[in-house]
């Protein structure tokens, strides 16, 4: 009896090795990491969507982005590239946050790896294989997404041309491709996991099939905008000029 206590407390958590075993932080800490978690995965659905714009053409685009950056107070329409850097350092904050408190639930122990990986064979619970898939997704994001943050802010400037050239010739399109199916597995099922968590619904099959829906569709229109803006470098000629608004 006490040695199935001992394995308990090892299997169950990073928490107690990590200081993190009194309930009230802990449930501060789960409040925490599904606020954060909740803040990136709407953050990431209308990302893609403003990104999607140069679907509608060069100037959809060009003018989408001038009002993100705050255009409509510029005296020339010519938004502030600052913003985007700022913005760019708040999400990447956000994200250092939302890292933070998801490692405490992060196997660290070779017992723990196997535990997990009997449950999976013998209880194949689909829930059980969309927390292995956060998890694994999570991890490489750490490495990702602060990739991704940080040239944006190096190099701020957006529009038809300047994103294109830096997808197509800078290779950007390289960490595009890696970036965007991790990322879009681990918002959706994020959110889908903070709604069944918090009991915001109680229809979970519905539920899932929505986010598998959203899943697919995110992909899709994640791809498109990718091709169009690697299209769109392919046709530039080199030194790349900044589109100019034909309004």
């Amino acid at each position: 009896m006490a040695a199935n206590s001992l394995r308990t407390k090892a299997d169950s958590g990073v928490n107690v090795a990590k200081g993190f075993a009194h309930p009230q932080w802990a449930a501060r800490a789960d409040q925490l990491q599904s606020l954060s978690g909740v803040l990136l995965g709407l953050f990431l659905v209308m990302h893609l969507h403003f990104e999607s714009s140069i679907l509608l053409g060069k100037e959809a685009f060009y003018q989408v982005a001038q009002f993100l950056e705050g255009g409509v107070f510029s005296e020339t329409g010519h938004g502030y590239p600052l913003l985007t850097q700022i913005f760019s350092g708040f999400m990447l904050l956000v994200v250092m946050i939302h890292a933070g408190f998801s490692l405490r639930r992060f196997p660290t122990q070779l017992g723990q790896w196997r535990a997990l990986r009997n449950q999976m064979r013998f209880l194949p619970h689909e829930d059980t294989k969309i927390w292995f898939w956060q998890m694994i997704s999570g991890f490489l994001l750490f490495f990702l997404v602060p990739a991704h943050l940080l040239t944006m802010i190096s190099n701020p400037e957006i529009g038809p041309h300047l994103s294109a050239e830096r997808v197509y010739h800078f290779n950007a399109w390289i960490l595009y491709v890696l970036l965007l199916p991790v990322v879009a597995v681990h918002a959706v099922f994020g959110l889908y996991r903070v709604v069944v968590k918090w009991g915001l619904i109680e229809q979970r099959f519905a539920l899932l099939k929505f986010a598998k829906v959203l899943l697919a569709y995110l992909m899709l229109l994640g791809m498109a905008s990718l091709l169009a803006y690697i299209l769109i470098g392919r046709s530039l000629e080199l030194p790349v000029v900044p589109y100019v608004s034909m309004l």
